[in-house]
């Protein structure tokens, strides 16, 4: 498979091509972000440092329980008398100068084991995250005067011992935007960690990938934001901090060329890693319409139906009133009765509502034609 070629730059001048070297096959293995998150967070844990309360703390007093019958708790109380601590309850988690819960021990299982083969294939990943500007620039980094990417520098780089020299350097390759992007990122870390000797917090910049130095180390390791590794022993933790792909690479030409040798081609198997093949991806062709609508796929497919079984819908017959009388047609006349009898019914409980109240217009007319009568004759006495 032809893969594309890279420019190598010269850094002693701008925008000089004195080289073309052939991409390495690393840089087209499928970029699978899950392996990249799940291998770097089991990598980052392997670099905790163990931590525990002491085994006394809580503990440094003869507390003991009061017992049942004095109508307090039976937590364990401290002695004497004369302080406002005796009497306090003690040892307990809940107790005001007790221990914690389940007090913290330094045999906790720190570490977290890691296959071979998944590490290897998560490098080879964030490797082919670094060459695609998309990504580096979604990461946040600052590459728009860079002239290419994967940028590949000539191995003069690697005699390069002063830092003022490796600060001009990046100003010709146009890396130095995102060096002053590192630079000024650094704040102080927020929460408690700021007392415990990492006061400060800092954005990634470029990472400087070589194989063999002779100064280039001394000479940019103290440039703020900027990283160094060797090629033959990268590591996730620099080449997708945080888990994140697109790690801004900076490569020297020995460095980029040991790359097919280090992970191997997929016409042959890495040579320094045993048994390891670069990782190929499920489908060549990611564009699934393309290959179903192809003369290729269409050719041998069976021609499509033109009528279409459709099943009959399924109705309750307890519900639905047309189901009910395909399966007894003599229901139609039950209803039929039923609703005469219900309508036979309603009319007789009305006709007999009227009648009530038609009588009890009648005796209210009544009782008022007594009641004036009464009136009208005056009081009445039985003397």
């Amino acid at each position: 498979m032809s893969r594309p070629l890279v420019s190598v730059y010269d850094p002693e001048i701008t925008d000089a091509v004195v080289a073309t070297v052939t991409l390495p096959a690393v840089f087209t293995a499928p970029i699978r972000s899950d392996v990249v998150h799940y291998v770097h967070t089991l990598m980052a844990k392997n670099k905790r440092q163990p931590y525990a309360v002491t085994a006394e703390a809580g503990m440094n007093t003869p507390a003991i329980s009061w017992g049942t019958g004095r109508a307090v708790s039976r937590i364990p109380r401290v002695p004497g008398g004369g302080t406002s601590r005796s009497g306090q309850g003690a040892f307990g988690n809940m107790c005001r100068g007790g221990r914690m819960f389940s007090p913290t021990k330094i045999w906790r299982r720190w570490h977290r084991k890691i296959n071979t083969n998944q590490r290897r294939y998560a490098v080879a990943s964030a490797l082919a995250a670094t060459a695609i500007p998309a990504l580096v620039t979604a990461r946040g980094h600052r590459i728009e005067n860079v002239p290419e990417i994967p940028l590949v520098l000539s191995d003069s780089l690697n005699s390069v011992s002063k830092t003022k020299d490796a600060i001009a350097i990046l100003e010709r390759v146009g890396a130095i935007d995102d060096v002053i992007k590192a630079k000024e990122s650094k704040k102080i870390r927020r929460g408690v960690g700021k007392s415990r000797n990492r006061r400060y917090v800092q954005r990634r910049g470029p990472l400087i990938i070589y194989d063999a130095s002779e100064g280039l180390d001394k000479a940019f390791r103290n440039i703020s934001g900027v990283d160094l590794a060797v090629v033959d022993n990268l590591s996730l933790l620099e080449l997708a901090p945080g888990g994140h792909l697109g790690r801004f690479v900076i490569w020297t030409k020995g460095a980029f060329e040991k790359l097919d040798s280090l992970f191997g081609t997929y016409e042959e198997s890495a040579k320094f890693k045993s048994g390891f093949n670069l990782p190929r991806s499920i489908v060549a062709n990611p564009d699934i319409a393309r290959i179903i609508n192809s003369d290729e796929v269409q050719s041998v497919l069976r021609p499509a139906l033109k009528s279409v079984l459709t099943l009959p819908v399924k109705s309750n017959p307890l519900r639905n009133k047309a189901a009910k009388l395909a399966l007894n047609p003599y229901h139609a006349v039950v209803k039929a009765r039923e609703d005469a009898n219900k309508a036979d019914k309603t009319n007789r409980a009305l006709k007999k509502s009227k009648d009530l109240k038609e009588r009890s217009e009648k005796f209210k007319a009544r009782r008022l034609a007594f009641y004036e009568s009464a009136i009208a004759e005056g009081e009445v006495s039985f003397s």
